[in-house]
């Protein structure tokens, strides 16, 4: 991994703090969900889990929400699966049909081009990682899965961040020691649930309608 691995912010002492679940190129719902709650784009700020793209028809959009000066979002196995596609591709094209058969049938609407430059540019603001003064806690996000020991980050394979599940399917209640909480996506479930002090917040909004867009003391208690 490299050096935009982590970035870390401090408390927001302008405005509001919300993390949101897995988009997959859901643009429409994402205004609808900020109008409901006032977002204010001036000093609120969203914490995004990854996995912007795919699935949805919206995601050239939804790529962009990157560049917002009040959106940080990690890097999401979707995000790595158009970056093997585009800007990595292999002989045989197999990684670019795998990403199509993943939810990338977006792309056939779009320019190869542009998207693979935007992309490109796009993954520079989205770590593997953030970790976030909010809520009087320091709160972790990472996609899928984070390590055990969140200072062992830097050294947890990117394959566990951004595709694991192992926690999740042993319903594993264990603390992840050194963080307060962290917020994951990946795992579409009916509801957020909190197993130890790891929230999963990715409530399908590409097929259920519904986009998590929780404020980070109602989520964190």
């Amino acid at each position: 991994m490299n050096q935009l691995t982590i970035q870390r912010h401090g408390t927001n002492t302008e405005g509001r703090d919300f993390f949101v679940g897995d988009i997959h190129g859901q643009y429409g719902l994402l205004l609808e969900a900020m109008a409901r709650v006032g977002f204010n784009r001036q000093c609120d700020r969203m914490f995004s889990v990854g996995d912007l793209i795919d699935r949805g028809k919206e995601s050239y959009q939804c790529l962009s929400l990157a560049f917002e000066p009040w959106f940080h979002g990690v890097r999401g196995n979707h995000e790595m699966l158009a970056h093997d596609a585009l800007l990595a591709p292999d002989e045989d094209g197999r990684a670019f049909l795998f990403w199509v058969m993943n939810g990338g049938t977006w792309i056939h609407g779009e320019s190869l081009k542009e998207v693979s430059s935007v992309l490109a540019d796009a993954l520079e603001h989205l770590p593997y990682a953030r970790e976030v003064a909010t809520a009087g806690k320091r709160v972790g996000i990472v996609h899928a899965e984070p390590p055990e020991d969140w200072t062992q980050l830097e050294s947890t394979d990117p394959y566990t961040l951004l595709w694991g599940r192992n926690r999740i399917h042993q319903e594993d209640t264990t603390h992840v020691v050194n963080i307060d909480d962290v917020v994951v996506g990946h795992t579409i479930l009916y509801e957020p649930v909190v197993m130890g002090n790891v929230h999963y917040i990715d409530t399908g909004a590409f097929y259920t309608g519904r986009l998590t867009l929780a404020q980070a003391e109602d989520l964190l208690g």
